[in-house]
């Protein structure tokens, strides 16, 4: 027998040690009872939780203490809570933690000025593209968004021209997106083209110089509008800058930054297409306190009633003239050793100018008179302050 193995058990040992079981079960029926009830228990909650049809993966545990279950979710429940699942469709909203943080990320103040712009700028661009095309053109607004600038370029249909443009008083860049079927109406327009049959669309190929340059015309006209929508409000020019194809070189900003965006329809009869202009909010920036106001001049401007009202209280205002003789400079102890009766001679005649003052500034000044038994200075000079 090696040390590693169990000595074998006599028939006394084994009889001594079913004595002592027995002894502790008689000792502890209420123990024996609890685990025969617990192990009941676990029995019954086995039995109910029996696998469905429905495919669902649900696991009741429970530990000895006797703590409530608690559910374990599957995947799929998982990605709907945190809004990851893909079973939907591109564009649709998402729900659960996602929505959260998208809403987040893009919930940002509304401008209403900038609302009365783009109005101003849908009724001029609706006279200068008929001057444009000598066609009859109507522009609508369809709808204003905010949204990330990442997420607009990854949403762009192509092929479309996006042209960068730059605020010279705002120092800053935006971007103004034509998509195919308005770059083909506009060719098809300027060069002739009859009314009523729809613009030839010759997918697979790039833009060709003429269409680029007869869309930079169009361009241009937009631009010149949309300075002059903002001119009441603050001046600024708008100045095209390039024209691109490919949306990542049209990249003025960085991806999460966010942008308000302004969908403009442009229909000719039978042709149209889709203008998108977008300024990101840090070009917006500048003027953001014109924009948050809810009219025009809430915040700014002249109030006539308050200045003539101001100038009317100013004309009546009372104030004290000194008139000044002479000037001394004196040492301090001399002033101090001054006493009842002492004379001081000032370098003065009869003849010698008066200065005029208002507290510390030097107004006019003239010589000393009389008239009747008051003593009067007549003014022949204005003194002129110097500017610092």
């Amino acid at each position: 027998m090696t040390p590693g193995e169990d000595k074998p058990r006599s028939a006394d040992d084994e009889n001594a040690l079913m004595a002592e079981w027995e002894a502790m079960a008689d000792d502890k029926p209420a123990e024996a009872a609890k685990d025969g009830g617990a192990a009941a228990e676990w029995e019954a909650m086995l039995g109910a939780d029996e696998p469905g049809g429905d495919g669902e993966e649900t696991e009741l545990m429970t530990n000895v203490s006797g703590r409530e279950s608690a559910r374990v979710l599957n995947q799929d429940e998982i990605d709907s809570l945190l809004g990851f699942d893909g079973g939907g469709e591109a564009g649709e909203s998402r729900s659960g933690i996602q929505a959260i943080l998208n809403s987040g990320m893009v919930s940002y103040e509304r401008l209403p000025m900038l609302e009365v712009v783009f109005d101003r700028l849908v009724r001029m661009m609706s006279t200068s593209l008929r001057n444009f095309t000598s066609d009859n053109v109507e522009v609508s607004l369809d709808n204003l968004v905010s949204l990330r600038f990442g997420d607009y370029l990854n949403s762009i249909p192509l092929p479309a021209m996006l042209a960068v443009f730059k605020a010279e008083e705002w120092d800053n860049f935006g971007l103004l997106t034509v998509d195919s079927s308005l770059i083909y109406s506009i060719v098809d327009v300027l060069l002739g083209g009859r009314r009523g049959t729809a613009a030839m669309r010759i997918e697979g190929r790039p833009y060709t110089t003429i269409e680029r340059n007869l869309v930079e015309r169009m361009i241009h006209v937009v631009l010149a509008d949309l300075s002059a929508a903002f001119d009441p409000l603050s001046p600024v020019a708008f100045r095209f800058d390039r024209l691109e194809t490919n949306p990542r070189f049209a990249t003025i900003s960085r991806p999460s930054n966010a942008a308000i965006v302004a969908k403009l329809r442009i229909d000719m009869e039978d042709r149209g297409g889709r203008l998108e202009l977008l300024l990101p909010y840090a070009t917006l920036e500048p003027v953001r306190e014109l924009l948050l106001q809810m009219f025009m001049g809430e915040k700014f401007g002249r109030d006539s009633i308050w200045e003539i009202h101001l100038a009317e209280e100013l004309w009546q205002t009372e104030i004290e003239l000194e008139a000044v003789l002479d000037q001394q400079y004196l040492p301090l102890y001399s002033v101090l050793n001054m006493e009842v009766g002492a004379r001081l001679m000032f370098n003065a005649s009869p003849e010698s100018r008066v200065v005029m003052r208002c507290g510390d500034v030097p107004m006019w000044a003239g010589r000393m008179g009389r008239k009747g038994n008051n003593i009067a200075i007549c003014l022949d000079e204005k003194i002129k302050r110097k500017r610092n």
